[in-house]
């Protein structure tokens, strides 16, 4: 099978140009779902769309201000997803510096009470220091990526289901390097402006479904993410699955199998896979008792760079798709960490063995995620039509042999870990 790279840069520019910065819950949103629709049209490939509640990041202006030797200095930023503005109103507080690496090792927060925290550390991956932070009553949190250090701030968004059970103050994202700064200059004082923030709407899965004639053999699932961060057009996190996900239609529509297959370009993906954890939930059962295999496409068209196959299953599975990308002289670093912001992750959570198969081009994965300069600068189509390729050679392998090449099963320590997160950060069924 040859995918057409033509093809996929026209909708991978349509995408990123024409509509652009597409969040959940946006008109954006339903214009990237109707173009899907007409672009599989154009190809005779029908679908369906699951629609599911969201909330829907909608803000204005932005200000924020730091106080250094007596004078006010303006600097961006970007306001989480999931959390709430200031209603248009200024709010100040003295600065404080919260290392989250180690400092929710102290037994007591109480310092932070009515503070501007900086926050070390874009991610709180643990209900219990959320909740004890909420409980600490900050005035507002400025949160730091420290993974790289950046010059501008990235967008990114808190856990729907710890806001929701928890609470919330108003969290923006700051770049690294003006955190440093306010560091070295001693900030004494922050404050902050942010008129809107989030509001109910709806986001939408778009769903490509191929029958097989063997209605007990089961069914595979593929999948991509067409939501992106605020403030980018995201061409590689993750238009660029997106784009393979259109393609991979077009190139398996034809043939014949013995099993089923999915193609679901999930939405609210950037608010921790809320799109496919909707899928998963609606569809439990069937998925339970039926699904075979998992493949997600995100961020895979980085111009430089190596791949990556990080995934829960069987040895046999990474075999298969390492072996699938050899073929066309590619190799892939493969890792088994339990990731819990993959769309592959909720299959994961119903037994389905899966794979996230991404491109990296520094040791933080890519720099240019959730920033404004996520576009088709950095995009190779070339590399995007060799995973489309591998990615529906092996779908159709799959979909055709008698009995799976690998056991329908993921590693008991892989499964308490999948079940723990589950929990904690996307609050169980």
């Amino acid at each position: 099978m040859q995918a057409n790279p033509v093809r996929m840069e026209e909708f991978l520019t349509y995408l990123t140009k024409n509509i652009g910065i597409r969040l959940a819950g946006t008109p954006e949103d339903v214009q990237t779902v109707a173009y899907m629709q007409a672009f599989l049209q154009r190809s005779r490939i029908s679908s369906r769309v699951e629609t599911y509640p969201v909330l829907s990041r909608q803000v204005g202006k932005q200000l924020l201000e730091l106080e250094m030797d007596g004078e006010w200095k303006r600097y961006p930023c970007s306001l989480f997803s999931s959390v709430p503005g200031t209603d248009g109103k200024l709010l100040e507080a003295p600065v404080v510096f919260f290392a989250g690496p180690v400092d929710y090792q102290r037994k007591d927060l109480s310092f932070l009470k009515g503070k501007a925290v900086v926050h070390l550390g874009c991610h709180i991956e643990c209900r219990e220091n959320y909740r004890r932070l909420m409980a600490a009553e900050p005035a507002f949190l400025l949160f730091v990526d420290i993974r790289h250090p950046g010059q501008v701030p990235l967008a990114d968004g808190m856990f729907p289901a710890y806001t929701r059970d928890l609470g919330a103050k108003p969290t923006l994202n700051v770049a690294f390097q003006d955190a440093w700064e306010w560091q070295q200059k001693n900030a004494v004082r922050a404050r902050i402006q942010i008129e809107g923030g989030m509001v109910p709407s709806q986001s939408h899965n778009v769903i490509i479904e191929f029958p097989g004639s063997d209605p007990e053999a089961g069914w595979l699932y593929a999948g991509a993410h067409h939501d992106t961060q605020a403030d980018t057009v995201g061409a590689d996190d993750d238009g660029s699955g997106s784009t393979i996900l259109m393609e991979m239609a077009a190139l398996l529509k034809d043939r014949p199998r013995r099993r089923g297959i999915r193609l679901i370009a999930f939405g609210a993906e950037e608010q921790l896979s809320v799109g496919s954890a909707a899928y998963v939930r609606q569809h439990q059962e069937e998925i339970r008792n039926q699904g075979q295999f998992m493949l997600n496409f995100d961020s895979c068209g980085a111009a430089m760079g190596w791949y990556k196959i990080n995934g829960n299953g069987p040895q046999a599975m990474f075999d298969l798709l390492q072996q699938a990308l050899q073929k066309r002289d590619r190799v892939a670093g493969i890792t088994r960490d339990v990731i819990p912001y993959t769309d592959q992750f909720p299959f994961a959570i119903c037994g389905v063995p899966g794979v996230w198969l991404h491109r990296e081009c520094c040791s933080s994965g890519c720099v240019w995620h959730h920033r404004f300069d996520d576009d088709l600068r950095h995009i190779s189509f070339a590399e995007l039509a060799l995973c489309c390729e591998v990615g529906a050679t092996l779908l159709d392998q799959l979909a055709n042999t008698e009995t799976m090449p690998f056991e329908r099963q993921i590693p008991d320590e892989q499964r308490k870990q999948l079940e723990s997160q589950w929990i904690d950060l996307y609050g169980g069924w």
